[in-house]
């Protein structure tokens, strides 16, 4: 028996439109999700709402369950939280994250969805895959006890950054933000705030996460010799100029990518996709992470939204979407 279910699509860049959509009923090995929450990754989405997309960055860039192609017409986002509704006793009931466009229900294979943990509320689990990200970016930077860090960049993924490395002990940790708004979310995540022309220097590593030039730049100020930037930000179709003269050579500086799209080569053996969001999941527990999600709005909303939120507007980390029983 077919369902009925409503999906956001961007028609074209800085356009957005609510969607009908007919669900097949979920086969063998498959589940059907009803969406509690949505999270709009405000980074990757605004720029995907913008139309800032590469052309060679079109099939990276991709989604797991991404329907049409950029600039658009498109179905994207990868921050879904919801209850199953049908599927195999083990998940029936269950509350699950998936990496699932806005959409009130969907059909997924069973390998698509994690079930989030019960001390985890299904309205912060929609940060599972920015705290995913974070993860993967530990793991490809490898901070050491005793390191003096700065994360250059206070949005979704460096305070994320930021809230996982304040567990490490014996680092100097900064979140570095132009934003003073910023201070807020850093006291609430237990970090140390600098504005850029206050933080310290002598860093053996710093984490951008600005997309900014300038950021970017900052963050090579603010090394020790032989330090290492590890650069988050995507910044589309961009181009950024970096200050590779002066003391870049004399100092051995180190610039480095980050990726989620890869599992960190530096994570264990045998370290899978489904691991590190699980992890992911678990880190979850701290409600110190709340102070992530800066804004809400009900999913009827989103075509008035991203535009607001693409354009600064909503100054938000994560915006969450709110689903009724509207699918």
């Amino acid at each position: 028996m077919n369902s009925s279910a409503r999906a956001f699509w961007l028609r074209s860049p800085g356009h957005g439109e609510l969607r009908d959509v007919t669900l097949a009923a979920p086969g063998e090995g498959e589940v059907l999700v009803r969406a509690l929450y949505s999270g709009v990754s405000r980074g990757t989405e605004t720029l995907v709402f913008r139309g800032g997309v590469p052309k060679s960055q079109h099939d990276v860039m991709r989604a797991p369950f991404q329907e049409g192609d950029f600039p658009g017409p498109v179905k994207y986002g990868y921050l879904s939280v919801g209850v199953v509704e049908q599927g195999p006793d083990d998940l029936a009931g269950r509350t699950v994250f998936c990496l699932y466009p806005h959409q009130t229900r969907y059909v997924v294979p069973v390998n698509a969805v994690t079930v989030v943990p019960e001390r985890v509320p299904p309205a912060r689990a929609v940060l599972a895959g920015t705290v995913e990200t974070a993860v993967n970016a530990l793991w490809d930077a490898a901070p050491l006890l005793g390191d003096r860090i700065a994360v250059v960049g206070g949005g979704m993924v460096g305070c994320s950054v930021a809230a996982l490395l304040a567990r490490f002990p014996g680092v100097r940790l900064q979140l570095v933000d132009a934003d003073p708004g910023r201070a807020k979310t850093a006291e609430a995540l237990g970090v140390d705030f600098a504005a850029p022309e206050d933080a310290l220097g002598e860093c053996d590593l710093v984490v951008h996460a600005s997309a900014t030039e300038q950021g970017l730049g900052r963050a090579l100020e603010l090394l020790a010799p032989e330090g290492t930037v590890l650069d988050l930000s995507w910044y589309g179709d961009r181009r950024i100029a970096l200050p590779l003269g002066e003391a870049f050579h004399s100092r051995r500086l180190t610039v480095r990518s980050s990726q989620v799209g890869t599992v960190s080569p530096a994570a264990r053996a045998g370290r899978t996709y489904a691991d590190r969001l699980t992890l992911a999941l678990d880190l979850l527990a701290d409600p110190a992470l709340d102070a992530l999600i800066t804004g809400e709005s009900a999913f009827e909303e989103l075509p008035e939204v991203l535009p607001r939120l693409a354009s600064g507007e909503f100054p938000a980390l994560c915006h969450r979407v709110r689903y009724g029983d509207n699918g």
